[in-house]
C-alpha cells in the first residue's frame, strides 16, 4: 500500500479543524488526535491562534471526574447532546463533538450556570464512553439518561437530581447547580 499523497486540499481542511478545535479549548493530545497534521505545525498553529504555548502535561486519565454530583449532570447533558446528534446528521467525529460541545454551552449560558466540562473533558469523555469505560443509565425515576459505570445497577440507578447528596446544590459559588 502506497503512502497517500500530500494534499494541498487536504492540509487546508486538516488546518481549519486545528484552528476551530484550538478556538474551543482543545489540549494538544485532542489536537494530534484529531488531525494529520505534525507535532511542530499544531504547536505553531496554536501558538497563532491562542497567542500562547499549549498547556503541558497529561490529560487526567480517570472517569471518577465524570461520576461526581455536579459534574455528572454536566456530563450527562453534553453527551446526551453528543448521542442525539449521531442519530440525526452525517458528522464526523470532530463535527459532532464541537456541534454537541457548543449545544452544551449554549444550554448551560441560558440555564445562567458555569460550565463545568471544558472542551477536552468533553472529548475525553467520548473516548470514555466509546472503550466502555463509562456509559448512560436510564434514572429508575426521572427515565434522564446519565453517565454511569458500564456496571450500574439500571433497575435502582437513581440520577443526582432525583436523590442528591446531602451537600448537593449548597455551594454559594455563582454559576453552581442550586436546589431548593
Amino acid at each position: 500500500m502506497s503512502a497517500p499523497t500530500k494534499s494541498v486540499l487536504n492540509e487546508s481542511k486538516q488546518i481549519e479543524r486545528a484552528a476551530m478545535l484550538i478556538e474551543m479549548g482543545a489540549r494538544m493530545q485532542v489536537l494530534e488526535s484529531e488531525t494529520t497534521l505534525s507535532y511542530e505545525r499544531l504547536i505553531r498553529l496554536y501558538k497563532e491562534i491562542a497567542g500562547k504555548s499549549p498547556s503541558k502535561g497529561q490529560l487526567p486519565f480517570s472517569t471518577d471526574w465524570f461520576l461526581t454530583w455536579q459534574e455528572n449532570i454536566h456530563s450527562s447533558l453534553f453527551l446526551n447532546i453528543y448521542e442525539y446528534l449521531s442519530k440525526g446528521v452525517s458528522l464526523d467525529s470532530a463535527e459532532q463533538l464541537t456541534k454537541a460541545y457548543r449545544l452544551y454551552t449554549e444550554q448551560i449560558e441560558t440555564a445562567g450556570l458555569e460550565a463545568l466540562l471544558s472542551f477536552t473533558r468533553a472529548w475525553r469523555l467520548v473516548k470514555f464512553v466509546d472503550a466502555n469505560m463509562l456509559t448512560r443509565t436510564a434514572c429508575s425515576n426521572c427515565k434522564g439518561q446519565f453517565v454511569t459505570e458500564p456496571y450500574e445497577n439500571a433497575r435502582h440507578y437513581q440520577c443526582g437530581l432525583c436523590n442528591p447528596p446531602a451537600r448537593a446544590g449548597k455551594s454559594k459559588n455563582a454559576g453552581a447547580l442550586m436546589l431548593h
